[in-house]
């Protein structure tokens, strides 16, 4: 995983508070990683056997979150 420490611009932001879907899918973008990693689990087998997986139906949750509080957003 890359380390990503730029910053959104700021009408990239403006833009996606105000609804554009491809602002919106830029700031996931930038948060992919962070939600991915936020998303891993451990499971086990009928065995034992210990598997790290993304748990999609977290890593959705997450991103609805996100999306719901972009929309939130407002730019004073």
């Amino acid at each position: 995983m890359k380390s990503n420490n730029s910053l959104i611009p700021f009408p990239v932001i403006a833009a996606a508070s105000n609804g554009d879907v491809d602002a919106i899918n830029a700031v996931l973008k930038h948060y992919e990683g962070y939600i991915v990693s936020l998303s891993i689990r451990q499971v086990y087998d009928e065995a034992g056997k210990e598997y790290t997986i993304v748990d999609d139906d977290l890593r959705r949750r997450l991103e609805t979150k996100l999306i719901t509080k972009i929309l939130e957003f407002k730019i004073a």
